[in-house]
């Protein structure tokens, strides 16, 4: 596994787990906020197209014309 998909799955897992968790937590006079998950997730889509940018070999990519009506 490659680092860009170790940290992928790690940023889906932090989302995941902070969709499961409190937005806002005060403990002891300190508060302690998250960012938006709507912030997180367009945060992810960003790092995903940067990643899949990166590498100009992904965007060709092998695809079968078939015309219509030779099946």
């Amino acid at each position: 596994m490659d680092l860009g998909n170790a940290m992928a799955e790690d940023l889906d897992n932090v989302i995941e787990q902070n969709a499961a968790g409190p937005k806002q937590v005060t403990a002891d006079g300190v508060t302690v906020q998250q960012h938006s998950l709507a912030d997180q997730i367009a945060a992810d889509k960003h790092l995903a197209s940067k990643r899949a940018t990166a590498d100009p070999r992904k965007a060709f990519c092998r695809v079968k014309i078939v015309p219509p009506g030779a099946a």
